[in-house]
């Protein structure tokens, strides 16, 4: 792959994802061997109750380059992101989901945007994106209800804060993880807020994207928590310091 992504950290959110973690994870080491000359898999299993654990456990023990992470409980999936992506040692983090709707070698599109101070967003809302399988209408509606809302509290001119394939430079990621408070479903809306507050690059990609109509987003009670978070991330925003402006050199000078 002729791209910055020399090494990279991948890192994979999983609850009670023992009916699709395998078939995840053969595809993920199968493209990532062959494409990214230095990486590590890192699952984070966010209190299963079913084996997900002992799966990662299993593919871990064959090739090291996969590692299992363990929160205490059940955190939210916010919180697991935010456990990997402070655990991974590599340049760049990819977040993707355990799903794999936005297949793994959509990492080809994101990549060329890649570098230190970038957040590079998979994007399903651009005119080149490909919804091979659409949602059902009624998660189309809360989608775009929830993007208006977002866009106009949050983060204006950004069409996607929810698809679970995000590129972090190793900048963003020391600067933006520590201090996320949301642990739940809208933390991508903190991520990309924080982000932009601290004067990062943000870059929509358009992507393939494949619907999983196994999803773990409850439409009434995931939708309030939701609104719940961006309300408070918007409060939390405005006090954060923005990035400093540059500063211009005098007349006369380079």
């Amino acid at each position: 792959m002729s791209t910055p992504l020399r090494e990279l950290s991948i890192v994979i959110p999983a609850y009670n994802e023992a009916d699709r973690i395998d078939a995840t994870l053969v595809q993920v080491l199968r493209f990532a061997t062959s494409a990214i000359e230095d990486f590590e898999i890192l699952v984070v299993d966010d209190g299963s109750r079913d084996d997900t654990a002992s799966r990662v456990e299993a593919f871990a023990r064959s090739d090291a380059r996969v590692r299992l992470l363990r929160n205490d409980r059940n955190r939210g999936k916010g919180f697991t992101v935010r456990h990997g992506a402070l655990e991974a040692s590599k340049a760049y983090v990819l977040f993707t989901d355990a799903d794999n709707s936005t297949p793994i070698e959509e990492i080809r599109n994101l990549a060329p945007m890649a570098h230190p101070r970038a957040l590079v967003i998979a994007s399903r809302a651009l005119s080149r994106s490909r919804m091979e399988v659409p949602q059902p209408w009624h998660r189309r509606l809360m989608g775009v209800t929830f993007r208006f809302i977002v866009q106009a509290l949050v983060v204006p001119g950004i069409q996607d804060t929810q698809c679970g394939f995000k590129l972090f430079g190793r900048e963003v990621v020391q600067a933006v993880f520590p201090d996320m408070a949301t642990d739940g479903f809208a933390f991508d809306v903190e991520v990309i807020a924080r982000a932009l507050r601290l004067g990062f690059d943000v870059v929509e990609v358009p992507v393939r994207w494949i619907d999983d109509r196994r999803s773990r987003v409850s439409p009434i009670r995931d939708s309030l928590q939701m609104l719940r978070d961006v309300w408070r991330i918007r409060r939390q925003i405005r006090r954060l310091s923005p990035a400093p402006a540059p500063v211009s050199s005098p007349p006369g000078k380079v």
